[in-house]
């Protein structure tokens, strides 16, 4: 077991990673002259070399043609946002009508749950995970209030059930079961952003529509994370940001997934804004709205086409890498963080993210020994020495190994960090 975990061992991983040459694609902080341990892929990736050039790109047909730049060319700014739309729809599952880069994930979710969230004295209700995001939790009580419900009755949060805040798929059945003749919407996430716990977003599609419930998914910190198939599980809508595992840069364009039973459902409401138009006849200026088939015809306005350009660079490095062979050393990489920290630092850390690999990404949530105090002492060191992961309140430090860009020898630095910390 001893040589399992030796730096020898952690060379020959990295040696036979078949994705090792992508890390060669990203741009690393630096600390002292070296490369940075990077853990926080789930909060802002790195930047893919090839993201500058991309937007450069656009710079330079700014200032070479200007308006003209809206038709010129390959990449013309027109239909920039079907330059992603494809590669897109193979990282989370779907059909290419079914999904868009538009607005950020806050806005998104907003324009879904005007689609999709309507309320009745019936069914009012919004059944969601307790301590959720509060982009989320903040959105949703805003829409039950807009709608003139009380989000003290008609906002429904689920309890953790297990230790660590984690919640069982009994758990979610039995909420569910309990309120789905008041439930309009279930809206879930992919993976909890505190705990790194992953859901069975199949199941709880099935278990909402037998309640007569629309359904929805946050899956900021799935895409680009696990393997998805939206249009098979087949909610009414998801969201996520592009700027955690998609790489797409601080504040990238966000995603959006409607399914492709509602492509041409002209009647569900929605916000409406002239890019949700259909193209063919969009610049007729004519007063009445029809919107584009499928997911497009929720857009406002026109693509930030400087805001998408980095996350084409991205897009092409997924397309290369594919999302199974990314899961494949996900479990590996993350399997292996998780022997280090049982094997050499169970006194020091104690693991909050499920063990079972069904039930996680690459995220595992850590807390340490001897409380807040401790845990901030660790997380500074940690900054302070060049290996980097995130803190969330109260008490958690994220560390996400994230298949693209880590590596092995890097999984064994933040152990052996952790370990010079805490001393003998």
């Amino acid at each position: 077991m001893n040589e399992l975990l030796s730096p020898a061992h952690a060379a020959a991983l990295d040696a036979a990673d078949p994705l090792r040459q992508l890390r060669g694609q990203f741009l690393f902080p630096q600390h002292q002259g070296a490369d940075q341990a990077y853990f926080v892929g789930n909060s802002l990736g790195l930047q893919p070399r090839g993201a500058q050039a991309m937007v450069q790109e656009v710079m330079d047909l700014w200032a070479r043609i200007a308006v003209e730049g809206h038709f010129t060319g390959p990449t013309h700014w027109m239909n920039y946002h079907r330059l992603v739309r494809d590669q897109l729809a193979r990282v989370v599952g779907a059909q290419p009508v079914e999904v868009v880069a538009m607005n950020t994930l806050s806005v998104n979710l907003h324009l879904m749950m005007v689609s999709f969230y309507r309320p009745t004295r019936e069914r009012p209700a919004i059944l969601m995970e307790a301590g959720a995001f509060p982009t989320d939790r903040h959105a949703v009580e805003a829409q039950i209030r807009f709608h003139g419900f009380d989000p003290a009755t008609d906002l429904i949060e689920v309890q953790p059930d297990e230790a660590n805040g984690r919640l069982s798929m009994a758990a979610i059945e039995r909420a569910i079961a309990e309120h789905g003749r008041r439930v309009a919407l279930v809206l879930w996430p992919g993976v909890q952003y505190r705990s790194g716990q992953a859901f069975d977003l199949d199941a709880i599609t099935r278990l909402a529509r037998a309640q007569g419930a629309n359904v929805g998914f946050d899956l900021a910190h799935s895409v680009g994370n696990m393997p998805l198939a939206l249009h098979d599980v087949a909610p009414d809508f998801a969201v996520w940001c592009h700027y955690k595992y998609l790489n797409g840069g601080p504040g990238a364009v966000a995603g959006c997934f409607v399914h492709e039973r509602h492509a041409r459902d002209a009647t569900l409401p929605r916000l409406a804004g002239w890019w949700g138009h259909e193209q063919a006849t969009r610049f007729r200026m004519a007063p009445e709205f029809v919107p584009e088939l499928g997911a497009e015809g929720w857009q406002l306005s026109n693509p930030p086409v400087l805001g998408l350009a980095p996350l084409r660079a991205s897009l092409e490095l997924f397309d290369q890498a594919g999302m199974d062979a990314l899961r494949a050393k996900s479990l590996q990489l993350t399997g292996y963080l998780e022997t280090l920290v049982r094997t050499r630092l169970s006194s020091v850390l104690q693991i909050l993210t499920p063990a079972e690999t069904e039930r996680r990404g690459c995220q595992l949530s850590l807390r340490v020994s001897g409380g807040r105090e401790q845990g901030r002492s660790l997380f500074e060191y940690l900054q302070s020495v060049g290996v980097l992961g995130d803190w969330r309140e109260p008490d958690v430090i994220r560390i996400s190994p994230t298949p693209m860009y880590n590596r092995y020898r890097d999984v064994l630095r933040f152990v052996e960090e952790v370990e010079a910390w805490a001393g003998p």
